[in-house]
């Protein structure tokens, strides 16, 4: 029997980092993964394929609606090859889960492919098609992240009643794609879809898209969509899916309890992920799971068996990539002695649409539900030379700050480059800075992000310069 000290199952963005970091740290390490390739869902059917589409497409759509207004001009009429553009995210796809084995390789890492399952809270039994071996291991890391929601009447039959591991490989663009669900994943991948043609309906149980994310943000995310044609049907608590040949009709009911129908081609449920943890045998290492099928963790993200632990969508908290990483590290770095820290408030949330949307901190909601004295500072993307000069003028910055300390509490972004500008909030809010700081800090010109300056001058003085 082959022994680590340290054995990872799952190599997803929390899985293998937390073996690299093991390795670093001196740890023999094992990572077993179920699938032929590493990278978890992230990289295989996930973050990297969606972003890739989602470039894919931006670029279709800059060349139909805006090249003219750019001065440039596209003889003959300007095509979709849906088959070629699947076809380049499956290189990045391909490209990214080769690199994570360089990297296993190059840290000595030891990859097992089959599902790994406890024997006991030291043996793990691997099991593949070409049969199985137990390993033993000192300690192990749970990161066996999540896969898709669904409702229990819904029958996803993975044709036309699809999750989003379908939406990534269609062959054809729908007609009309109806989307439950108004969360990241329907609202990337529902636009996705639209710039290439289709029409798209997004049907949410709640009063706004993107629910757990600032009241403002929401609200103008939804108004861009609607003007790049994105239907809405909010407050919409979808009864029943069928399909009849390649028709899918959705019957929901509004908020006044009137039934509605909804007619498409294709139909992506997308309402959440669940924990996953099927095969893994957990009672047999004494590792309990929550009522929502998650694994219990203490602050150290330990499990009740002391010399296992769990990171990622797998236990509690956002069901995030980088939040997966983080943990990982710290996991590491506490079996190997170290004092590590997650400040998970700082854990930075994104929605990859254009214009994209990226969060960090508290909302105004939850400061006012706390009871937490703030001000509010306010700048529109419309006012920057930057974004009038690459036609990117939709969205703002909002940054809350604490009416007495003046300390950051929160940072609020719809625009262009949403997605890096939030590592300036993030970074400023870890060294709890003041709104006046990042007001006082040059910025430089043209560029998005200043913005978010202009934002911090709001919210200090109500002393914006371009506003």
């Amino acid at each position: 029997m082959k022994s680590f000290d340290v054995a990872v199952i799952g190599s997803g963005p929390g899985g293998y980092v937390a073996a690299i970091r093991s390795a670093q740290l001196g740890f023999k390490t094992a990572l077993i993964e179920k699938y032929s390739t590493l990278g978890g869902t992230c990289l295989n059917v996930g973050c990297i394929p969606s972003k890739a589409l989602l470039d894919s497409s931006h670029h279709y759509h800059d060349a139909v609606a805006h090249f003219e207004e750019h001065g440039i001009e596209i003889p003959g009429e300007i095509k979709v090859n849906i088959e070629k553009m699947i076809a380049r995210k499956d290189q990045v796809v391909e490209m990214t889960t080769k690199g994570i084995q360089f990297l296993m390789d190059k840290n000595n890492i030891e990859v097992f492919q089959g599902v790994g399952s406890y024997k006991s809270a030291t043996e793990i039994e691997i099991s593949s098609d070409n049969g199985s071996e137990v390993i033993s291991a000192a300690k192990s890391i749970i990161a066996t992240g999540s896969k898709p929601s669904s409702l229990p009447f819904i029958s996803i039959d993975k044709e036309r009643i699809i999750t989003s591991t379908e939406a990534l490989s269609l062959k054809e663009i729908p007609k009309h794609l109806i989307v439950i669900g108004g969360g990241v994943i329907g609202l990337e991948l529902g636009q996705v879809y639209k710039r290439l043609g289709a029409e798209v309906t997004v049907v949410e149980y709640m009063d706004s898209i993107v629910p757990g994310m600032d009241k403002a943000v929401s609200k103008e995310l939804q108004k861009v969509l609607k003007k790049q044609k994105v239907s809405f049907a909010l407050s919409h608590q979808v009864k029943e899916v069928s399909r009849n040949g390649n028709e899918v009709l959705v019957k929901a009911t509004d908020k006044k309890g009137n039934e509605v129908e909804f007619k498409g081609d294709y139909c992506l449920v997308s309402v959440g992920r669940k924990p996953y943890t099927e095969g893994l045998n957990t009672e047999a290492a004494g590792v309990q799971l929550d009522e929502r099928g998650r694994v219990v963790v203490n602050d150290h993200l330990q499990t009740t068996a002391s010399n296992i632990y769990a990171i990622g969508d797998v236990v509690r908290g956002a069901m995030l990539a980088h939040k997966a990483e983080e943990e990982g590290v710290m996991v590491a770095e506490i079996m190997a002695g170290q004092k590590p820290h997650i400040d998970y408030n700082l854990i930075p949330g994104v929605v990859y649409t254009w214009p994209e949307v990226a969060a960090v901190g508290k909302t105004e909601e939850q400061l006012k539900e706390a009871g937490i004295a703030y001000k509010a500072g306010s700048f529109s993307m419309r006012a920057l030379g930057r974004a009038r000069a690459s036609m990117d003028i939709d969205g703002f910055v909002k940054i809350l700050a604490d009416k007495t300390t003046d300390e950051v509490l929160g940072v609020h972004i719809v625009g262009a480059r949403a997605a890096d500008l939030i590592a300036e909030a993030v970074t400023a809010m870890e060294f709890r800075a003041s709104a006046e700081d990042i007001a006082r800090m040059s910025h430089a010109h043209p560029t998005y992000s200043e913005a978010i300056k202009e934002a911090a001058l709001a919210a200090t003085e109500d002393r914006a310069l371009h506003a």
